[in-house]
C-alpha cells in the first residue's frame, strides 16, 4: 500500500466516477496505470467508499471501451461504448506511435500525429459534452516543437490546445513540454507540464549501481541550450556540475525544415575521467546526441548515458548500435510515454523509465480534486532515493 497517496488523496470526496480513455495509440501504457488505480482502490481503507458520494469508487476496470472505426476512404469516428454521464474522464493518447495502420482505398497507411489527434477530438466529440470533466493526457505534446512563429507560419501547437480547450477539455497533462510557454495560449485552462526527473533517476541508479554521485565522478550535460533549465535541475538534485554544448548552425541552408548544424562547442569543466549524463527531452534521428556523445569522448570523459524522455528514433537504431559498439556511449535511457519499438527493447544497452505509476498517482490526486503540486516537484523523492542508494539500499 502506498503511504504516501493514501495520506494526500483520500480527504476529499472525487469530482465523478472515475474513466480512463487510453485511445489505441496508448493501450499499453493505459493498461498499466489501470492496474495501479485497480488495486490502490481495492486495498484502500476508505471508511465512506460505499456513500453515494463515493458510487462506482471501487472497480475492476475504470477503462471505458471505445472505438475509431474507417471507411474504405479512410475518414473514421469515434464511438463511446459505455455511457459517460457524470463521469471524470481522463483520455490517454500517444501521438507519435506509428505502429498503429489503416486502410486507405485499398493501401496501408500508417498512423501519424495528425491522425492520432483527429481520433482524440473524435473520442471527445462523442463523449457529447456529458462527462463531468474531461482531462487529456497527452505525453508528447502534439506539435510542441512548432511553439513559436519565426516568419510566415502556422501555430500549430496553440491552435491544437484552443481547439481542446473550446471542445470541452478542462485540463491538459503533458511531459517534458519542448517549450513549457505554449500555456500562454490558454491562460484560463489547466494545462501541467510534468517533469519525469524522478523516475529517470530511479532507473538509472537502479540499473546501474556502481556510479558515484559526487561532482568529482559525475556531470550532467546539456547538448544544446534549449534544455539548458533540464540539466541544472537534475544537476543540482544530484549535487553535481553541468556544462553545455551549443549548436552552431549554417543559417544560409535549410534541410528538412531547419538550418543544418556545422558542430557541437562545448562549455564547461574538465570532463575528464567523469562519468556523464547527457540529458535532452527528445531524441529524434540522435544525430546530435551521438555527435556531443563523440566530442565528449574525445575530451577523454569516462562512461556516458543518454537520457532522453521521448525516444523517437526516427531513423532507426543502427546509428545507436554502431555508437554503442565504438564505446561512445554506455547506456540509453527513455521513458515509456511513446511507443517503444522492440528493436528498441531488445537492445542490451536500453534502460526504460516506466511511467505508469506515476500517471496514476496524478490520476487518483485529481480525481480527487486534491492539489498535484508535491507530485510536480520530486525534489524530496529524488533525495530520499538517493540517501538510499548512498546507503547500499537499492
Amino acid at each position: 500500500m502506498n503511504i504516501q497517496r493514501s495520506e494526500r488523496v483520500l480527504e476529499t470526496v472525487p469530482v465523478g466516477s472515475l474513466g480512463i480513455i487510453p485511445l489505441s495509440s496508448c493501450k499499453e501504457l493505459g493498461d498499466k496505470v489501470n492496474e495501479y488505480l485497480v488495486q490502490w482502490r481495492h486495498e484502500s481503507a476508505l471508511e465512506h467508499k460505499n456513500t453515494i458520494a463515493f458510487q462506482g469508487y471501487e472497480q475492476d476496470s475504470y477503462i471505458i471501451d471505445t472505438k475509431v472505426p474507417r471507411f474504405g476512404s479512410g475518414e473514421a469516428k469515434g464511438i463511446v461504448l459505455q455511457s459517460v454521464r457524470g463521469r471524470d474522464l481522463y483520455l490517454m493518447v500517444d501521438v507519435c506511435n506509428h505502429s498503429l495502420t489503416y486502410s486507405l482505398c485499398g493501401m496501408t497507411n500508417h498512423m501519424s500525429p495528425d491522425d492520432h489527434y483527429q481520433d482524440l477530438k473524435r473520442i471527445i466529440a462523442a463523449c457529447g459534452g456529458k462527462a463531468r470533466r474531461i482531462t487529456v493526457i497527452m505525453p508528447f505534446l502534439y506539435e510542441s516543437r512548432q511553439h513559436k512563429r519565426s516568419s510566415r507560419e502556422s501555430l500549430d501547437c496553440a491552435l491544437a490546445l484552443q481547439e481542446l480547450s473550446n471542445m470541452g477539455v478542462d485540463n491538459i497533462i503533458t511531459f517534458d513540454a519542448h517549450d513549457p510557454r505554449v500555456q500562454n495560449a490558454i491562460p484560463l485552462h489547466g494545462f501541467e507540464t510534468v517533469q519525469p526527473a524522478y523516475q529517470f533517476i530511479k532507473a538509472l541508479l537502479t540499473n546501474v549501481n556502481d556510479i558515484q554521485v559526487d561532482s568529482d565522478h559525475l556531470m550532467v550535460i546539456s547538448p544544446d541550450e534549449g534544455g539548458m533549465s533540464r540539466a541544472i535541475y537534475i544537476a543540482n538534485v544530484l549535487g553535481v556540475d553541468m556544462g553545455m554544448f551549443y549548436k552552431r548552425r549554417d543559417y544560409t541552408k535549410i534541410v528538412n525544415g531547419r538550418n543544418p548544424i556545422v558542430a557541437h562547442e562545448f562549455l564547461g569543466s574538465n570532463v575528464e575521467g567523469k562519468d556523464v549524463i547527457v540529458i535532452d527531452d527528445m531524441i529524434s534521428s540522435g544525430e546530435s546526441m551521438i555527435d556531443v556523445a563523440k566530442q565528449l569522448k574525445d575530451l577523454k570523459a569516462n562512461r556516458i548515458f543518454i537520457y532522453s524522455t521521448f525516444g523517437l528514433f526516427t531513423d532507426g537504431m543502427e546509428k545507436f548500435d554502431k555508437a554503442y559498439e565504438e564505446g561512445l556511449f554506455y547506456r540509453l535511457l527513455t521513458t515509456n510515454l511513446v511507443y517503444q519499438t522492440p528493436e528498441l527493447l531488445s537492445r542490451p544497452y536500453y534502460i526504460s523509465c516506466d511511467m505508469s505509476k506515476y500517471i496514476a498517482l496524478l490520476i487518483d490526486t485529481l480525481n480527487h480534486d486534491a492539489s498535484i503540486s508535491e507530485l510536480l516537484d520530486p525534489y524530496e523523492r529524488i533525495h530520499k532515493f538517493l540517501k538510499k542508494y548512498k546507503n547500499g539500499e537499492v
